[in-house]
């Protein structure tokens, strides 16, 4: 495409600073507290699409946040490109963390990022990735070089399970009709390696319940002679697994996809330093399932993983109790084929089963998603491929992702389209933690490269 680098240093200044304002607004989906700057930023974001040339916009109320809508359709027979996004972000907790407020960006340069990161949450998860998406728009539309349709759903519950988008996207099939899905919440490997994400876990969470005696007991008196919640559920948790860390509920792993060698030989191509991921998260080896190697496990293998553990007296000092009930919140990261109520049933029934006489056990089902993956021979690959040649001048590598993004098998449930995931953040940037940060070069790359998915989508579509 003729212009957009020149065009991006015209506007350089102007693309961030509209981030940062963005950033500003601490849009917390999950805290009732900021519920008017969460509704404040979806207007912000339908403001931003009118001005990038959308000839639409709406913002569509839903029983919890509302989804910004928008639209450029600039002749049917052309193919039309589905954009999603989310606008909410995490809570910035734990605040005493942060090296600087999250919610008042500021760029400083890092040893990964010399040209400077935007510090602030949100940054990279996922309001710096999808505002790469309204100004390629931008640029797309004011230099007349938008090739085909495009429309854009950008929702604010994503960071609490969107629990209203299933219900729009039902409503709405005809409205969100499409020939593919493009999405910016993922990463890349590295600065100077591009990637394309093929595949993302399914995800299955739940909270246990143990509960022994009517009330806390003392220890001295009842130790020993009745069941200890807290206990009993560690060992219940502690058979989990198996001494080769494998999942050992029965049916688990029956429906998961064993990959070939030959695509685990691709995956193996992908730049990794064992020592630099050890360093990185500051632990002085690596743990898993036996037989896989680190970028296995945390990609195409499946997990069950505690997310909390509590129970009994936690405060300062001493207090000898049997505490009468202990509580677990526990995740499985799902790979393609499992079915995540299925593997919900599993568990529950397992863990009941193995519970010992002198306790009763309840599972509580939260919320779960299935897991995806996209062919790497399809047009929206090849044309992502395509562009990120373009800008980085060497082939992206398909990876899979451990993470779960649970409305993208949504999306082919019900509109019936691939989606592609276009990532340009890094697993360093600390999304979900204190001091997330997006790197300002990665933040240009994504505007960059982006408009040249459209050329490349049209071009391979005719």
């Amino acid at each position: 495409m003729q212009h957009i680098q020149s065009y991006l240093d015209e506007h350089k200044d102007r693309f961030l600073n509209e981030l940062i304002d963005l950033l500003r607004i601490p849009s917390v989906s999950a805290d009732p507290a900021f519920k008017d700057n969460v509704i404040k930023t979806a207007h912000v974001i339908k403001d931003s699409l009118l001005s990038a040339g959308c000839d639409h916009v709406e913002i569509c109320e839903t029983e919890g946040f509302p989804i910004v809508y928008g639209e450029k359709i600039i002749d049917e027979k052309l193919p039309t490109i589905l954009v999603y996004g989310h606008y909410d972000v995490q809570p910035a907790d734990p605040v005493e963390l942060w090296h600087s407020p999250p919610y008042e960006p500021v760029i400083k340069k890092t040893e990964i990022h010399p040209e400077g990161a935007i510090f602030a949450r949100g940054a990279c998860d996922d309001k710096g990735q999808m505002y790469m998406h309204v100004k390629a728009m931008e640029f797309m539309t004011k230099t007349q070089q938008l090739p085909c349709n495009v429309k854009f759903m950008i929702e604010g519950e994503e960071e609490v399970g969107s629990v209203n988008l299933s219900k729009f996207v039902k409503n709405n099939q005809e409205k969100l009709k499409n020939d593919v899905i493009l999405i910016s919440d993922t990463g890349m490997i590295a600065q100077d390696v591009p990637s394309i994400t093929t595949g993302l876990r399914g995800l299955s969470y739940v909270e246990v319940e143990v509960t022994g005696p009517n009330r806390d007991l003392h220890s001295g008196l009842y130790g020993g002679a009745v069941a200890n919640p807290i206990n009993i559920l560690t060992k219940m948790i502690a058979s989990l697994h198996d001494e080769d860390n494998h999942i050992t509920i029965p049916g688990f792993y029956d429906k998961v996809e064993d990959l070939s060698d030959a695509e685990r030989a691709e995956m193996a191509k992908a730049p990794f330093s064992l020592k630099e991921y050890e360093k990185s998260i500051g632990i002085n080896s690596v743990y898993g399932e036996k037989g896989y190697s680190t970028n296995e496990r945390n990609s195409i293998r499946p997990t069950l993983d505690v997310n909390g553990i509590w129970g009994g007296y936690i405060g300062e000092g001493a207090k000898t109790v049997i505490a009468s009930q202990a509580f677990a919140k526990i995740s499985m990261r799902l790979v393609p084929n499992q079915d995540w109520e299925e593997i919900t049933t599993l568990f529950k029934n397992h863990f009941e089963s193995i519970a010992p006489a002198g306790v009763t056990v309840k599972v509580k089902p939260h919320h779960g998603g299935q897991g995806y993956v996209t062919p790497i021979d399809s047009i929206g690959y090849q044309a992502a491929s395509k562009a990120y040649y373009d800008t980085f001048g060497k082939n992206p590598i398909p990876q899979r992702s451990g993470g779960s993004i649970p409305i993208v098998s949504l999306f082919e449930q019900e509109l019936k389209s691939k989606t592609i995931l276009m990532g340009f953040g890094l697993n360093s940037d600390a999304i979900h933690s204190p001091n997330e940060h997006f790197g300002v070069w990665n933040y240009f790359k994504g505007i960059e490269t982006i408009p040249l998915f459209y050329k490349y989508f049209t071009e391979l579509s005719k």
